[in-house]
């Protein structure tokens, strides 16, 4: 039997015979099937066809998939005090991403911001000895392949390594979560934020989102929510899914900002 990916998501299913008969999270209003219908891959097929590639992004190790594949979000390895934890995570994982991770020290834990990240989190945490997987409990049902590693947790923080803090925003997803790396910008702080603070193309502000392709936007209240759930924390760079999608500098302001205008447009002003 095999694991099956979802090509369009990324997301991999528990080991079947035959792939699954469809896929929920790309049949949820946040995601969508392609013209073509539901596709399905391997891992063993993955590896064939595309490599993993590390670069810095604003001081940390990100890890992405080439050529692209699924949604295209590339991992972030941050390191803490009690080891290196993988932010997010892709469906590609090989020998050659192994052997280089455990020459940086290796893992200790993995941090999910939202389920279209889940991707091969199993696999991940299997090539690094079972590590912890740390997911938010308000999005447990959308965990299409459950495992032991999986460790889910409630409330609105949780501190996973000295410096490294998870802070549930909700907006997206139910339990979408970000991280403040207190190491950040040369100690001034950072957010990662996966997709629940999407940094936009101009890589100056941020858009908030139900869903990205679909364009559906969150509302008011939903986004004065997740802005009051980071107002605690200082930080100086935003850094998110994607690459290059990074905002080094006045990162608290450009929040700020961005929250003003969603919510200033939101309320359809007079041309």
């Amino acid at each position: 039997m095999q694991a099956f990916l979802c090509t369009t998501c990324g997301t991999q299913y528990p080991p079947s015979e035959s792939p699954p008969p469809r896929c929920p999270i790309c049949e949820d209003e946040r995601q969508y099937l392609q013209p073509a219908g539901q596709g399905w891959t391997t891992l063993p097929r993955l590896r064939i066809t595309h490599m993993n590639a590390f670069r810095d992004e604003a001081g940390l190790l990100g890890i992405g998939t080439a050529p692209h594949f699924a949604i295209g979000q590339r991992a972030l390895l941050v390191p803490t005090p009690a080891g290196n934890v993988l932010w997010d995570c892709i469906s590609l994982i090989d020998r050659a991403t192994v052997e280089i991770i455990r020459g940086l020290g290796g893992l200790a834990a993995i941090a999910i911001s939202h389920p279209h990240y889940y991707t091969t989190m199993l696999e991940w945490s299997e090539a690094f000895g079972g590590v912890p997987i740390h997911l938010h409990a308000a999005d447990r049902d959308w965990i299409m392949r459950d495992g032991p590693a999986i460790a889910l947790w409630e409330g609105d923080t949780k501190e996973i390594a000295p410096g490294l803090t998870l802070i549930r925003c909700g907006g997206h997803f139910a339990g979408g979560t970000v991280a403040h790396w207190t190491g950040g910008a040369a100690g001034r702080g950072a957010l990662l934020s996966g997709d629940i603070l999407q940094v936009v193309a101009d890589r100056r502000t941020l858009g908030f989102m139900r869903s990205y392709p679909n364009f559906i936007p969150l509302g008011a209240a939903a986004v004065r929510r997740i802005a009051g759930r980071v107002a605690p924390w200082r930080y100086d760079a935003i850094l998110g899914a994607f690459w290059d999608k990074v905002i080094p500098h006045d990162a608290e302001a450009a929040m700020r900002h961005s929250v003003e205008r969603h919510i200033h447009w939101l309320g359809d002003p007079p041309e």
